[in-house]
């Protein structure tokens, strides 16, 4: 049967980056390296131990290839903007090597600059062969970054948009049908 434990193993690979990063992503009150490592804790051990060198390899890496702005991997994750609370959840995510990324809302509330960052990052995830559903409140976002588009309601599908079908007015016209 499925569950979301099942989900996340190895063999399906999905992860989820949730909507609300503050009540159900980031711990605020753990630093930036505890949150980026606390998924790959239990694939790190070895007879119940994690050694620190692993876990501050992996956590410089993510935080430079995701430009994490901290003043180091040891300040809370609660004192950095959106923007980088979002990249250290990225950052968690990816610390899973997933080969299917759900992201629900991953740019609502933070600023410009920390939007393009992460819409540049999810778009080179893509381009790696990582498959990326993406769900936006934002229509422009989702036609921007999509290569298809499944409009849904009321929990059932009402159309898809492929390739060149992709456009603002193409989602428009499939909800006005619905």
């Amino acid at each position: 049967p499925a569950s979301p434990q099942h989900a996340k193993s190895p063999e399906i690979g999905m992860a989820l980056i949730p909507e609300d990063r503050k009540a159900e992503g980031i711990v605020p009150l753990l630093s930036v390296r505890d949150n980026i490592v606390l998924a790959a804790l239990p694939r790190m051990a070895k007879a119940g131990f994690v050694s620190r060198r692993p876990q501050d390899a992996l956590v410089a890496r993510l935080m430079e290839r995701l430009q994490i702005k901290a003043s180091s991997p040891d300040q809370k994750v609660s004192e950095l903007s959106g923007g980088n609370q979002q990249k250290v959840l990225l950052a968690r995510v990816l610390c899973l090597d997933p080969r299917i990324m759900i992201l629900d809302d991953p740019t609502r509330g933070i600023d410009v600059g920390a939007k393009a960052e992460i819409q540049t990052l999810i778009g080179e995830l893509a381009k790696q062969g990582l498959a990326v559903v993406l769900i936006s409140s934002e229509l422009e976002e989702v036609v921007d970054e999509s290569d298809s588009i499944v409009v849904l309601r009321d929990g059932a599908v009402v159309g898809r948009l492929t390739g060149d079908e992709v456009s603002q007015d193409g989602v428009m016209g499939l909800i006005a049908a619905a």
